[in-house]
This record gives structure tokens, sequence and C-alpha cells, in this order.
């Protein structure tokens, strides 16, 4: 009989049986006909099992047998059965959420040939803050250095950062936002990415500006249905204009993990000025080994080359200090597997995710804790059943089966409930991260998950089934027929099992409320201005235009109704933009930098920041000649002393800019809120050279001040018909914005704090019940001989006090270090306050008070009479 005909059988046992019997009646009234009695054939019980055996597999059979009973045991008690299939589900859910996000962002290969082999050029070095920091971004020229040196051994792919750009198919008016890349010729070559649609550009097109663009699948979709016509159109981007020569194949949507790109254009058709700069970093530098090249020989000849390249571009440096040179050469290299891709959402996020993860863990040891316990209470009331199975033949190992299937079940319902909670959860976490360029990432439920998924669920089923299991099988035939074992030894189980939920509550709370209070602290530093009523608009021109041109639109504005003032900016502040310069007095340049920023005078009026000293810009007045200093400057610079009137120099890549101090002001936050102290600051004028971009920053006479958005947009195109409105955001929103991790993982950490604390209230509820059942002959006797209610309550009180003092205990030493850890995770963190104990404890126990008060009630409602009747 074949394998599978056996497998057949298990899954079809009446009919199986029913054909041994026929087969063996016929063997029977054979034998009669014969002469030969029934006895000739022996037991034919025995030959009817030893038939079965031989028609199936006995092992398969014994495990259908067993999730036929534990389906069984589970509908006998819903209740409880559904309490632990949901607990489970909402603790498998979040894991496989977690999973998904961290997967997608942080592990899932990109859909390339040889992903493997893909490696990024990555530099670290200390930040102006003195914090280690890694930036993974080049000039082109060094990108050339390095791959002419390795080209023999790996292929260098140079791709730009991803960026919002304006692009038009018709009219300016018609203008629309399109993910863009620069990216070398040989990209598509070089990761084996196949066209859709018409032809991707090749290595040449690296060699002369060549104005052709490559879709990708997903905009061709979106933007033109999968019209095959699209190639061949044109698209302009400013003043230049770009035939679409194809279409990317459906898998590919870039290298930018959380950025689906949708225009790539050759590398070459970037500004000639930036393109050709060695101190413009602007693109980053893949490395595809080749298949027997080894990245070490690789990574060293590439830093070898980037050594040579430091040293021909510090001898432009002439006013950088002796510490500052030293500075820079310290800085390293390295060659960072990229197999996932590279990005910034994954720096800003996989910490957060990893946090996060933690966070899931400990909520499913919870409420594995939980169904642990749930499963000693049933094997506790199924030991004279077990003792019985022992006493006709059961081996040990079938016991354990026995417990573990009824676990399976358990864990994989809830698998399947959870299935549903991760196809939710996780694009709804993703859409918490919201800014006006949303990430996006693929979350499909392929294989990935789906074993992630199966591996929990067996992983839960031993990890809260086991134990159990292993005890139902060490059942004493005749102490459990007469009694069972003395119910203590159980309770001991369960109570280190509650101690432990306990604990990892405390510890999910701890983490919670650090997480919750770094993102309050962070939110709560002043910004040094007002936001209120502030609109931006950030706005283009295809051509660089004169400060006179800014300054008509600014006058147009004002006339507007609703608005009360205006102002020019060089970009939006708290938009993480910068620009940085060394700064020196007198002398050589300090290893200080200054954040320098472009304003008109009317700026510290329109965000209401009041000047300390001195004046504002006049009109006219352009860069570089004045300058505004920030009290930090003034610190750092000139000892705290009044610096209006002094003078000072700009030192940018080795060229000096002398200014004048005009006037001095309070601290303003330009960038986020994790810097602190705020750095020294300079405003210099808006006017000076010629701008092809700036914002219009607006105060309104409306408390929505999007409410005449609509109007500003249309009113600056028509005020300078150069001009246009690339995006609009109120400054509240730009201040929230670098706070978008923060505000997530605290509100994360706030969700499963609460779940931890149901789950184990639950779990001590549960064990503190049956701790009062089994000790109701014992508390019976004690009421009958005069006890006291306050007595008995003190007795289970007490028992609760104890399993809440030894989890509280552990729970604060693991507090303390994962506290450490996440610091170490997420830098922006502050100091753990030891205060911040106090909040996490006084919660642990109300929750502990608050599951231990049914039980007390029920322990002093037992009528003593009536329970020794009974007994």
């Amino acid at each position: 009989m074949s394998i599978w005909s056996r497998i057949a059988n298990v899954f079809r046992p009446n009919r199986l049986m029913r054909e041994i019997d026929e087969e063996l009646q016929s063997h029977l009234d054979e034998a009669s006909e014969n002469g030969r009695g029934s006895a000739a054939f022996g037991s034919t019980l025995r030959i009817r099992e030893a038939s079965r055996d031989v028609k199936l597999l006995p092992w398969l059979d014994s495990l259908r047998a067993d999730a036929v009973f534990g389906w069984r045991q589970l509908a006998r008690k819903k209740i409880t059965s559904s309490a632990a299939i949901l607990s489970l589900a909402i603790a498998i859910g979040a894991c496989t959420s977690a999973f998904r996000l961290i997967d997608a962002l942080l592990l899932r290969p990109l859909p390339v040939a040889n992903a493997g082999r893909l490696y990024a050029v990555v530099f670290q070095n200390l930040g102006p803050d003195g914090k280690e920091t890694v930036y993974d971004s080049s000039s082109y020229p060094m990108f050339l250095s390095m791959r002419a040196a390795v080209q023999d051994q790996a292929e260098l792919i140079g791709i730009s950062y991803a960026e919002r750009a304006d692009v038009t198919y018709g009219s300016d008016q018609e203008m629309e936002k399109a993910h863009w890349q620069y990216v070398s010729g040989s990209m598509f070559r070089a990761l084996g990415v196949r066209p859709s649609a018409g032809r991707l550009f090749e290595d040449r097109a690296d060699a002369a500006p060549h104005p052709v663009a490559v879709l990708t699948h997903d905009y061709w979709m979106r933007r033109f249905g999968g019209d095959p016509r699209a190639v061949g159109k044109t698209l302009r981007r400013g003043d230049d204009v770009f035939e679409i020569t194809g279409v990317a194949e459906e898998k590919f949507t870039g290298t930018e993990t959380g950025t689906v790109t949708d225009v790539f254009v050759p590398i070459s058709m970037k500004n000639p000025r930036t393109l050709h700069s060695a101190n413009n970093f602007w693109l980053r530098t893949l490395v595809v080994m080749a298949p027997d090249a080894a990245p070490g020989a690789v990574s060293r000849r590439l830093e070898a080359t980037y050594r040579v390249y430091q040293q021909e571009r510090a001898k432009g440096f002439t006013g950088m200090s002796r510490h500052q040179l030293e500075q820079f050469f310290r800085e390293t290299f390295l060659l960072e597997p990229a197999a996932s891709g590279r990005s910034n959402l994954q720096r800003d996020y996989g910490r957060a995710l990893a946090t996060l993860g933690g966070l899931v863990a400990l909520v499913l040891l919870i409420a594995c804790a939980n169904v642990a316990n749930l499963m000693t209470v049933r094997a506790a009331s199924r030991s004279r059943e077990m003792a019985l199975r022992v006493s006709i033949g059961a081996g040990r190992w079938r016991l354990v089966q026995l417990v573990l299937m009824e676990s399976a079940w358990l864990a994989f319902l809830a698998t399947a409930l959870a299935a549903a909670f991760a196809w939710w959860s996780a694009p709804a976490i993703l859409a918490m991260i919201q800014t006006d360029d949303p990430a996006r990432l693929v979350l499909p439920a392929d294989w990935r998950v789906l074993g992630f998924a199966l591996a929990l669920a067996l992983a839960v089923t031993f990890l809260f089934g086991l134990a159990p299991a292993l005890r139902a099988s060490r059942v004493k035939p005749a102490s459990a027929l007469k009694g069972g074992e003395h119910p203590h030894s159980r309770r001991h189980v369960m109570h280190v099992l509650v101690a432990a939920q306990v604990a990892f509550c405390f510890v999910v709370h701890f983490a919670a409320i650090l997480l919750a209070t770094s993102f309050e602290r962070l939110a709560d530093q002043p910004t040094g201005f007002s936001a209120e009523r502030i609109v931006t608009l950030e706005s283009l021109t295809r051509r660089p235009q004169p400060a006179v041109y800014w300054d008509q639109v600014v006058e147009h504005l004002r006339t507007l109704p609703g608005v009360e003032k205006v102002a020019l900016s060089a970009w939006p502040v708290m938009n993480g933009e910068s620009a940085i310069s060394y700064v020196s007095v007198n002398g050589p340049p300090t290893d200080v930098y200054a954040d320098i920023f472009r304003v008109s005078g009317e700026w510290f009026d329109a965000m209401k920041i009041p000047l300390l000293d001195g004046r504002t810009f006049r009109p006219g007045e352009a860069y570089p000649s004045s300058a505004i200093v920030n009290q930090a400057f003034a610190k750092e610079f000139f000892g705290g002393a009044n610096p209006v009137g002094r003078f000072f120099e700009r030192v940018n890549s080795g060229a000096r800019v002398r200014l004048q101090i005009v006037g001095l002001t309070r601290d303003v936050r330009l960038r986020d809120n994790r810097r602190v102290p705020i750095p020294p600051t300079v405003f210099v004028p808006f006017a000076g050279a010629d701008s092809a971009r700036g914002t219009f920053v607006v105060r309104t006479a409306t408390t929505n001040p999007l409410a005449i958005a609509n109007l500003l947009r249309q009113e600056v195109p028509r005020a300078r018909s150069e001009f246009r409105v690339s995006n609009i955001r109120t400054q509240e929103e730009l201040n929230h914005s670098p706070l978008l991790r923060e505000r997530l993982l605290a509100l994360l950490g706030l969700f499963f704090a609460a779940v931890a604390l149901l789950l184990a209230a639950i779990g001590l509820y549960g064990v503190l019940d049956y701790s009062v059942l089994q000790q109701r002959r014992e508390i019976g006797i004690r009421l009958a001989i005069g006890a006291r209610a306050s007595d008995i309550a003190r007795k289970v009180a007490s028992e609760m006090a104890l399993m809440a003092a030894s989890g509280v205990a552990a729970g604060i030493a693991l507090g303390m270090f994962s506290s450490r850890l996440i610091e170490r995770l997420l830098f922006e963190v502050r100091p753990t306050d030891f205060t911040m104990l106090a909040t996490p404890l006084g919660i642990t126990l109300f929750a502990a008070l608050f599951a231990t008060l049914p039980a007390i009630i029920r322990a002093v409602a037992i009528d003593p009479v009536t329970m020794l009747r009974s007994e």
C-alpha cells in the first residue's frame, strides 16, 4: 500500500474500519465453509488492530485522535478558551505586525539580481554636536575616482537621494509632484532590471548630458494607466525637457527603501555646478561585487582611493585649523551590506522598530504565561483522567502529545485571528508616519510572513504548553486516584508564572512611560518663535531671480485679505534643512559650527522673535554685509558679551566672508527639537545672489491659516509669472513633523502597556481564583472555628502581595536594563529619572489589587456549613 493511501486512511477511519471488518468477515466465512472455526485465526480484535496499523500511519492517527479530543476539550469551556485565544491573538498579531514592518524596511532583499552582493559606501565621523554620525553621501568626482579604482572587481552605481520634484507634461499651471532620482547609466544593467515597455538607458548615458527618462511601473500605472503610448512623451523639470524612453519592470521601484521612485534620469543631467563640485555630497554609492571578488579586498582598495581623494580635496581648505584638518582625516570609510536597499527611513526608524519588537515580545511572554497558567489548571483538573490513561497503558510521550495538541489548537486559532490583526495593523502603523512625503513600504503577506507566523505559533505552543504537558505526563496513578498531589506544588509553579507576568508588565509600562516622557520633553522644548497662524509657501522659479522680484511678490501678498505679515526665508523653519559653517573671530576658525540662515528683515517680526539689541536688516541690505546672531553665538564666540557692532568671518571650504553683527536675538530652533542646547546661529539677508528657491512666510489673521492657502497659491504667480508655489504647510505642522518617530513610539508603547496590564490582571485573577477554589475546604474550616473575614482577606491578599512584590522586584531590575537599552537605541531619549519608577509601580500595584478583589470576595463569601456538607 502506498504512503499516500495510508495517509488518506488516517482521515477516513470509519470507512477503513468497515473495509477491515468486511475483509475479516470474508476470511471467517471462508474458514467456516472449509470446516475451520474462527479459533484458527486467533484473536479477531488483535487481527483487526494489526490490519488497521498496516493500512494507516499509527503516529499520524494518534495525532488526529488527539487533535479531535483537544478540540472537544476547548469546546467544553468556551469562555476560558476564547479568552486565551484572544489574548494570544493580540500578542501574536502584534509580533507579526512588527515583523512585517521590520522585514519590509530592514530584511527583505531588493527585487534585483544578486542583491546579496550589494553594498553601500558609508562614512563615519563626529558631527557638529560632537556625537558620532554616519552618512552615505558622496560627491560625483569622488564616485568617479572610486569607480575607476575597482572596475575589475565591482560595479559602482551612483544614485541620488530621491526628491519630490515638480514636473509637468504641459504648462507650469499643470505642475505635479514626482519622486525623482539621478542614477548612473549602468544601474539597470548592474541590477538586472528589465524594461516593461520601451528601453532603459545604458552606460553611455553618463558620458554626456542626455535628456531621457525612465518611469517605474508603479508611476506608469498611476499616471498613465499603463498606456504604452507614454513612451515617447516628454516631461519638463525646470528648463530641462526629458523624453520618456522606457518603463522599468514592475517589481523594481528603486533602491531607496520606503520611497517608491517615479522617474529615473541619467546622472549627467544634474546641474553641472553640482555635478562637478568636489565638496557637494549628494549621491549614494552602491557597490555590486563581482562573483569572485572579496568584499574585504574591494573595501581596502576603495578606502585607499578615498584617502587619496580626501588629501587632494583638503589642499583647498586654506582656512581650516589644524584640529579641524585632523578631524577631517579621522573620518572612517565603511562598506556595509545593502541587500535590502539604503534609505533615510531605515536610519530613522530601524532602531524604533527594534524597540517596538522588544515591547511586543514582552506582551507575547505575558500572554504565554497567562495561557500556561490556564493549561496548568486544566492539567491539574484532569489528573485522574491522566492517571487512568497511564493505568491502561498510555506512554509518557502520548500524554505530552495529548496536552500539546490542545495547546497547538489554542496557538493556531490565535494565529488565524492574529493574521487578520497584523494585516490591518501594519499598514495602520505605517500610516502614522505621515508627512508631506508619506513612506511607502511593500507589505506582502507572502511565504516570509506566513513562515514567521507559523514558526511563532509553534514556538508559542511549546512555550506555554510544554511545562504543563510534562507535568501531566509525570502523573502517578496511585497518588492521583487517591486525591492527587499536594495542591501547593501546583500553585507554586503558577505563582512563579504570575510573578513573571507582573515583572514583564512592569517593564512594558516602564518602557512606555520612558518613551512617552521622552516625547513630551522633546515636544515641550521652546522654539523661540510663535507658530500660530503661520503658513509657509515653498516657492520655485525656473531660473534664479533677483531679490527685487521676490520682494515684489511679498508686497503683493501683503495686500491680500486675511494676511497680516509676510516675510522671506531660504526654507521653512523646522523642516530639517540646514547650512553650517565654521566661524573665525580675529584669528583661525574655531572647531564649533554655526547654523547659517537666510531671511528678510521682516522675518523676525512675522515669527514674533524679539531683538535683544541692535536692529533688523534694512531694505536693500544684501549678503555679504551684515548679520544678526543669537545668544548662543554671542556666548560661544564673544564670551557672552554684547556682539552688536563686532565683526566675524564665515569660513566655508577655505573661503572667508567678513560680516558685521547688527542685531542680537534670542535663541531660536531652526532644524528640530532634538538639538539641546540650541547651536550658535547666524541670520544673513535673503537678498544677495539670485535665488531659484525661497519660502514666503505668511502670518494670517484667521485662526486656520490653511483657509487662505488656495488664494495664496494663486496669487504668487499672479504677482510674478516666473514664480510658482511648490508646497504649502503650516508652521505648526512643521513643528510636529520632526517628532513623528517619538510620537509613534509613545502611542504604541502606551497601547501595549494597556494590553500588558489587562493580560497581567487576568492572569493574576485566574491564579487567585484557582487558589481560593483549591483552599475552599481549608477556608471553610477556618471560618467554622471562628476566623474573621478580615483574616481570610488578609491571607488571600498576602498571597497576591508576594507574587506582586517578587514580580515588581524583578521588573525594576529589568526596567533599568531596558532603559539603558532604549537610550542606546534612541539617542534622543533623556537619561532615566528614578522618579519614573513610581508611575509603573503604582499602575502595576493598582492592577494587582483590582484583580485580587474578586478572589477576596469569593473567599470571604464561603459558607462553611454548606461547603462542609458538600464535601
